[in-house]
């Protein structure tokens, strides 16, 4: 009997806590959420792939001649400028050379005048009865064999002066001079090898692959607008950060990678000096040449979309979906399709219509068909250009112009 009555006791007070917490949900009201209208935005279409960064110019430094190497003129890991000494090889045996040219062309060259004169006297005995035409003939060819000799020993001349020259090596364009792969003091030739590689570092190039499906996209997207006119190129450094200057697009592979499927597009970037070096030190520059970077294909003039705040789009199996709030104070599901997005905006191409209520803010709490307390959402802070930009090709970016969208921006 006491157990019974004990059993009676729980169910009454069970029934009490139920019907308490109805009453409690009943008095408490609709949930409160957060709101914001479906608007239109202009947003900066961009898209991004993974590049490198490549030299606009690269040279090999070559022995062209075989000697002694005297001294090595520059600091490694410098810039250089254009027709700058950077190796001295051995000259005595070269200028003897061009000396003893030099001695050979004057010697033909007295010859020559004699032989001038003889031919001269030869031609003058002639006119006057006085001399065979034989001793002209002969004049005449010795005169024009030395005029010959005097031709190759002129060319050979120029030779030794080539070779001279080729002593000092100096830099052909201006760049950034790796380290010396010879040492002062050891025979260099044309087969000893690369002495040095020097690399331009102002412009330079970044070289990006793009799908074929891409390319198609961007080139139906901008030829209309002025093709490469209508785009300017941007990089995000490895550590995030976006590279100050802008670049121009200048390239288009013609061929199709079969491995890949992928076009190359070659794009230019100015390098401005950083920090102008000491003599014995670099000078440092943002971009360098063989470095990875994440280029952003960013349209000129930006475009009206329907726009929402991303932290209103949900995902289920179905797809992606939102709450609106209906005539009825309802929150009802509304099936959506994403365009080009950022992390802080979703773009709609289809399922909203522009003033729409969107409930933005506790999303937790609401139940389809469910009566809601609407009002407006907190204002989403503004997001900095450098802030959540790591990260690999095709993920969402934010530049400094209004609103960006990623094509390959996650939903």
């Amino acid at each position: 009997m006491a157990h019974r009555f004990s059993t009676v006791l729980v169910l009454m007070v069970y029934v009490g806590c139920l019907a308490g917490s109805v009453a409690a949900q009943q008095s408490a009201g609709p949930p409160a959420v957060g709101v914001v209208r479906a608007a239109q935005q202009q947003i900066t279409q961009t898209d991004e792939f993974v590049g490198r960064i490549q030299a606009v110019g690269r040279v090999t430094l070559v022995a062209r001649v075989t000697a002694f190497l005297e001294k090595r003129m520059f600091v490694e890991g410098s810039e250089v400028k254009k027709d700058d000494l950077l190796y001295q090889l051995e000259q005595p045996p070269f200028q003897a050379q061009v000396d003893a040219a030099k001695a050979n062309v004057d010697q033909l060259d007295a010859q020559h005048r004699n032989a001038l004169i003889s031919l001269t006297r030869a031609q003058e005995l002639l006119e006057k009865s006085a001399g065979p035409q034989a001793t002209v003939d002969a004049a005449l060819a010795t005169e024009r064999a030395l005029a010959a000799q005097i031709e190759g020993a002129k060319a050979q001349l120029k030779t030794a002066e080539i070779n001279l020259g080729y002593t000092e090596i100096r830099a052909p364009i201006d760049g950034k001079i790796s380290s010396s792969g010879v040492t002062e003091g050891n025979v260099v030739s044309p087969t000893t090898g690369t002495l040095a590689t020097l690399v331009s570092q102002d412009p330079m190039y970044v070289i990006f692959p793009v799908s074929q499906r891409a390319e198609l996209d961007l080139r139906n997207r901008y030829a209309g607008k002025g093709g490469f006119n209508a785009v300017v190129l941007k990089l995000r450094l490895p550590d995030g950060r976006i590279y100050q200057q802008d670049g121009r697009a200048d390239y288009v592979s013609p061929t199709v990678a079969e491995n890949t499927d992928t076009i190359t597009i070659r794009g230019v970037f100015p390098n401005p000096v950083l920090v102008s070096g000491q003599p014995a030190q670099p000078t440092v520059r943002e971009l360098t040449d063989g470095e990875f970077v994440t280029v952003l294909v960013e349209g000129v003039q930006p475009i009206t979309v329907l726009a929402i705040p991303r932290a209103a789009v949900l995902s289920d199996q179905q797809g992606d979906y939102v709450y609106v709030v209906d005539a009825q104070k309802k929150a009802q599901i509304r099936r959506i399709q994403l365009g080009q997005s950022t992390p802080s905006t979703a773009v709609i191409t289809n399922g909203l219509s522009e003033g729409e209520l969107v409930i933005s803010e506790g999303l937790q709490r609401v139940r389809p068909g469910q009566e809601v307390s609407a009002g407006p959402a907190t204002p989403t802070p503004a997001i900095p250009p450098t802030v959540g930009q790591g990260g690999a090709s095709n993920s969402p970016s934010q530049t400094g112009k209004g609103t960006s969208a990623s094509s390959g921006a996650k939903k």
